[in-house]
């Protein structure tokens, strides 16, 4: 069969995207989605993502522009991806599907997004409820789990060895947690560096990673600002949030979201 995809990238964080609407795509098929992801047998990306009709939710009053299926490299469906969220409202754009705002449904729920005309992407991610604080290391959910800690020389700091050894070990269990590695650039600025699940691999980018790394900072009190700037391998990103009690709410992603290239691949 073949395919048509497209490819976007978000600082560096790279997704295959493709048109499912009309739902062809063999979703169960692990060893194909982690053959197009492959870097040298196929396309190359961090992850595939799908885009489909919500059909649960076009029946409701507040019917979604489209759905988020979202799988990583390893070719597993995964949790909520920030960043692929974001070009897939650059995708969903591409297709005429929506124009410059949208809300969409993923597997953490649903999101509100808008795309300016020069492709910066502002995407809603989930409240965050819960913000565990240790010595070590901070811990949250924002849509995908996070482990965050600071460390010294970032950017000489093995992040594959180190992100593998924390991610498989007895803290998070068999399902495994993202971990990032964040250093103080200044006030309101962080840089952070990612070891992601499923991908096995350091990521130039992760979208919950920045966002958990912003609410993390805010919550130890290594920034007292709501709008914190995220320098991540692949370029910067924006978090901005309210918090209110205990509850971080209208968190939002912000950064770039391009159009890489279109083709075809047989399979």
């Amino acid at each position: 069969m073949q395919t048509e995809f497209y490819k976007y990238q978000g600082t560096g964080n790279d997704f295959v995207m493709i048109d499912n609407r009309t739902n062809f795509f063999p979703k169960e098929n692990i060893k194909l989605i982690e053959q197009l992801c492959n870097r040298r047998f196929g396309i190359g990306a961090d992850g595939l993502i799908l885009l489909e009709n919500d059909s649960i939710a076009s029946n409701l009053a507040n019917a979604t522009d489209f759905k988020m299926v979202y799988y990583n490299s390893d070719g597993n469906q995964s949790s909520m991806c920030g960043n692929g969220g974001r070009c897939l409202v650059a995708f969903a754009k591409k297709l005429n599907v929506i124009e410059n705002q949208t809300v969409f449904i993923a597997t953490d729920g649903l999101h509100h997004a808008t795309i300016s005309e020069d492709g910066i992407v502002s995407l809603q991610m989930k409240s965050v409820d819960a913000v565990k604080i240790t010595p070590e290391y901070v811990f949250l959910d924002t849509g995908s789990p996070h482990h965050i800690q600071m460390v010294d020389h970032l950017e000489h700091f093995n992040v594959k060895e180190v992100g593998a050894k924390i991610r498989y070990s007895d803290l998070y269990g068999n399902a495994g947690s993202n971990v990032n590695f964040v250093k103080q650039v200044s006030e309101n600025t962080f840089a952070i560096r990612t070891y992601e699940r499923g991908v096995e691999d350091e990521t130039l980018s992760c979208g919950t990673g920045a966002t958990a790394a912003a609410i993390a900072m805010y919550s130890i009190g290594k920034t007292n600002l709501n709008t914190v700037q995220i320098n991540v391998q692949g370029g910067k990103l924006e978090i901005s949030f309210d918090k209110t009690h205990e509850k971080f709410t209208n968190v939002f992603l912000k950064g770039p979201a391009e159009f890489v290239f279109k083709g075809t691949i047989q399979w």
